[in-house]
C-alpha cells in the first residue's frame, strides 16, 4: 500500500509558526514519526508540501497517475477557501483522509468551514500530529 501525505501553506514552519497552537515539533519530526508508523504498518509513504494551491492540486492528480492508494493531508489554510483541492480529491477518487493538528471548529468562525471535507472518508482534527499516525492506520486498514 502506498499513501500519500500532502501538507499545505506554512507547514513547513512547524516548529515555529504558532507552537502555543501547533507544538515545537518541526515538520521534519513530523516526517519522521508518520515514516516510522508507516513501516511499523508496512506501508510506503511519500510527502508532499507546498504554499501554492495549484501545487497541491497536481500532487493530488499525479497521486492516481501514480496509483497512490490512500491520501492523508491537512491543506491548512485551503480548507477554508479551496474547491479546487476539493474538485481534485473527487475526480481522483482516492481514499483521503482530512488531518489538522488543532481543531478549527474551536478557533475563528472562518475556520468552521471544510470545502474539501465533502470528498474525505474522514477527518480528524485536534489531535496534534497523532492526528497523522490515526489517519495512516485509517488507510492501511481499508
Amino acid at each position: 500500500m502506498r499513501i500519500l501525505v500532502i501538507n499545505g501553506p506554512n507547514m513547513n514552519l512547524l516548529g515555529v509558526r504558532q507552537p502555543e497552537i501547533y507544538g515545537r515539533a518541526t515538520y521534519e519530526d513530523l516526517k519522521a514519526m508518520v515514516q516510522k508508523e508507516a513501516d511499523a504498518l508496512g506501508v510506503e509513504v511519500e510527502f508532499f508540501q507546498s504554499n501554492h494551491e495549484g501545487a497541491l492540486v497536481d500532487a493530488i492528480q499525479e497521486a492516481y497517475f501514480r496509483r497512490i492508494d490512500g491520501i492523508v493531508i491537512n491543506p491548512a489554510a485551503y480548507t477554508h477557501t479551496s474547491v479546487a483541492l476539493l474538485d481534485a480529491v473527487k475526480a481522483v477518487g482516492i481514499p483521503t483522509v482530512e488531518v489538522h493538528i488543532s481543531d478549527p471548529d474551536t478557533r475563528e468562525e472562518f475556520r468552521h468551514t471544510s470545502y474539501i471535507r465533502a470528498a474525505c472518508a474522514a477527518t480528524i482534527r485536534g489531535h496534534g500530529l497523532n492526528g497523522y499516525l490515526e489517519a495512516l492506520r485509517l488507510l492501511a486498514a481499508k
